[in-house]
């Protein structure tokens, strides 16, 4: 029997084992050196001053979303703009914080808030955030969200949980905002069994949201060493506010041991980014020639792709047949993180995917393989091998790897890995297609070149 193609995978390496290792011998398991270098090392590597290792990417979210509120004196029911496929995480925090989320349809392309909606959702007084979500590993069109976002006065929240690592314009994501989130749990790109962390360059947001983090403790004592080397007047002021709290926060803490693993996997991220895309290639290489069926991920000229998923969305089909197909041959899927078919926001924002073609396609229609760094090609040839004999089509053995800039209809430069490196293949209307309707509904013609006849 073949071995499980899984979405994520964890590698307990031999430097991980030291780090875990010397924390034993140690004693020392909470808030300590592991977690300091982690933390510090994360910040350098995201072009920010401070960053703060939690429990959750979600927990990151809440005390970062929480410290603005306080910093910005917001009132209950201020609103903050989430786009409309994302995972729960990114509006439940919203809602936590006694704020209320307004949703924006996504890029077709991307998958990311479509920026250029993002106005029209603004309203004067009430709007106070946006957070702008860079999902499977791919940049949101983050410069012209932070352009918008600060010319009305907003805060910008990344929501990099699913993207670390990965440059737009050659800027890190999680240094553009005011603050970012990201997350190392289970089968994301480091993987700590739980662990998150915010990142911030405003020092006032640093120290807010590790008191937050921390049942919302006075920054005088956050640490068991914040006493250390003290005396007279300053060691009795310490003292005396140990147990003051200047705000209603959580315990979101993790441990060193969280911090030894994901410091350990720090240090060949490089590695395990060029894996994924090596998969990630010969995977598109595989299936360019199902693109009349499915749509593949492309990948803009500017930015660059973590590679935390493999996105995959049929283009007039329900996803359920072909995703059942590969999980019947021991290939792991996961839906598109997705928010407009949700029971839970159903009373409240009972017309979701009514308002949001693009999110209701997507929830639909989309999901995701795994491309991490313990599958090889051979993984990636069995993935579509197998989505190729749902469809009933012959695989061809793939040639050389290549990149190829092309151009969409929307004069949007596009990287396109998989190019036959000997047949060049004009791609100025990926999607052009006979009329028809895709799984969202929608009108398809020769003149839409998107799978939603949306202009792009």
């Amino acid at each position: 029997m073949s071995k499980p193609i899984t979405v994520g995978h964890f590698a307990f390496t031999p430097k991980a084992r030291r780090y875990v290792r010397e924390i034993m011998k140690s004693g020392r398991l909470s808030y300590g050196p592991f977690s300091q270098r982690f933390e510090a090392e994360f910040a350098r590597l995201h072009n920010c001053a401070f960053a703060a290792f939690m429990n959750s990417g979600t927990s990151a979210l809440h005390v970062a979303l929480q410290a603005m509120k306080e910093q910005g004196g917001w009132k209950d029911g201020d609103e903050v703009i989430v786009p409309a496929q994302t995972f729960v995480a990114t509006v439940n925090i919203v809602i936590h914080n006694r704020l209320k989320p307004v949703f924006v349809d996504v890029d077709p392309i991307t998958y990311n808030l479509d920026h250029r909606k993002l106005i029209d959702a603004i309203r004067g007084g009430k709007t106070r955030a946006v957070i702008p979500v860079h999902l499977h590993g791919l940049p949101a069109q983050i410069d012209e969200i932070c352009h918008d976002a600060r010319a009305f006065g907003l805060q910008v929240l990344e929501d990099s949980c699913e993207s670390m690592f990965a440059k737009f314009k050659g800027q890190p994501v999680g240094s553009w905002g005011d603050a970012a989130c990201f997350s190392t749990y289970i089968a994301h790109l480091l993987s700590t069994g739980i662990g998150g962390l915010a990142t911030t360059n405003n020092p006032d947001l640093a120290k807010r949201i590790r008191s937050l983090m921390n049942h919302g403790r006075d920054g005088i004592y956050l640490s068991i060493d914040d006493d250390d080397g003290l005396s007279g007047e300053r060691l009795r002021e310490v003292i005396a506010k140990r147990f003051s709290f200047t705000s209603i926060g959580h315990s979101f803490r993790a441990t060193e041991f969280e911090a030894a693993l994901g410091l350990a996997q720090l240090e060949g991220h490089e590695k395990m980014l060029a894996a994924r895309k090596r998969n990630a290639m010969r995977l598109i290489e595989n299936l360019r020639d199902l693109e009349d069926k499915i749509q593949l991920p492309i990948v803009p000229q500017d930015r660059e792709h973590a590679w935390m998923m493999f996105p995959i969305v049929l283009r007039y089909e329900d996803k359920a047949g072909l995703t059942q197909h590969l999980e019947e041959h021991g290939i792991e899927t996961r839906c598109i993180p997705r928010i407009v078919d949700q029971p839970c926001y159903a009373s409240e924002y009972p017309d979701l995917a009514e308002r949001f073609p693009v999110a209701s396609w997507l929830t639909r229609s989309g999901f995701y393989v795994g491309v991490h760094s313990a599958l090889d090609v051979g993984d990636m040839d069995r993935i579509a091998d197998c989505i190729r004999q749902y469809f009933q089509v012959v695989r061809r053995v793939p040639s050389i790897i290549a990149e190829e800039t092309v151009t969409l209809d929307h004069d949007a430069d596009l990287t396109y890995a998989g190019k036959k490196a000997t047949e060049p293949q004009p791609r100025s209307q990926p999607w052009t297609q006979p009329r028809r309707e895709n799984a969202a509904g929608l009108a398809v013609s020769e003149e839409s070149p998107n799978p939603l006849g949306a202009s792009t």
